[in-house]
């Protein structure tokens, strides 16, 4: 006799349990909930001066943003040149070490025989 599977089995506890038998079942409506709208301010911005920026004149907005936009770039632009000035002075300087070090490690240098020997 083989053995059978208990789910396929009618009369089985695994039966009745997969195929939802003689479970009693309420059937209750789910309830829902209504969505209610809600202002709330963004981090660092009360709603107050939010409101305040969306009711200005467009012209006024324009204008402080063109002016946002000018203060950016004018920051990027003397961050740009402290770089490159740095980076000119930077490479001087490297060059410099790098012309003494050559130098030294001329004189310094080891024969092959004294380097094979350690």
């Amino acid at each position: 006799m083989c053995k059978r599977n208990p789910r396929k089995i009618s009369w089985t506890v695994l039966y009745r349990r997969k195929m939802k038998k003689g479970t009693e079942t309420e059937t209750t409506k789910k309830r829902t909930r209504k969505t209610t709208k809600f202002q709330r301010s963004i981090q660092g911005a009360t709603l107050e001066n939010i409101l305040a920026k969306r009711n200005q004149k467009p012209e006024v907005r324009k204008a402080q943003q063109e002016q946002m936009i000018r203060s950016q770039k004018d920051k990027m632009k003397a961050k740009k040149e402290a770089k490159a000035l740095r980076k000119k002075t930077d490479t001087k300087a490297v060059q410099n070490k790098q012309k003494k070090v050559q130098k030294t490690n001329v004189k310094s240098r080891p024969t092959r025989m004294q380097a094979t020997i350690f």
